[in-house]
């Protein structure tokens, strides 16, 4: 590919990208979002707080979020979260998945067949 070729195709890129961003830019919801964020960075810093201590404040767990991510590096992972259980219903055939993780042979094959997105709108349960 030519020089001029490649440089013709990265301003159309370009193009396409600042299109793409005006969109988003007229989005309420993203409006909505960034002000949700510029507020929360706000609060956390008029309260000194990180990011894991809201986290942490939210979302308690065990009690040992903060302390099993430092942990976690030294003891390299012994102690890991369980991940949630998710439990798929094909329409089309009534079969069950229980899963937790995205690596299970039927729910693979199953979006091979019918793809990703319509896959994870037959999630039916997290727990």
């Amino acid at each position: 590919m030519s020089l001029l070729n490649e440089y013709m195709k990265k301003e159309q890129l370009l193009k396409q990208l600042r299109e793409e961003l005006q969109q988003l830019e007229q989005d309420q919801r993203l409006k909505g979002e960034l002000e949700f964020k510029e507020k929360l960075e706000q609060l956390m810093q008029a309260h000194d707080k990180t990011a894991a201590d809201v986290i942490d404040i939210l979302d308690p767990g065990d009690g040992q979020s903060a302390t099993r991510q430092s942990s976690s590096s030294e003891s390299q992972g012994a102690s890991r979260r369980k991940r949630k259980l998710k439990v798929y219903r094909n329409p089309h055939t009534g079969e069950v998945v229980e899963t937790r993780g995205g690596n299970q042979k039927t729910l693979k094959a199953w979006k091979e067949e019918y793809g990703n997105d319509t896959v994870e709108q037959w999630l039916e349960r997290t727990e």
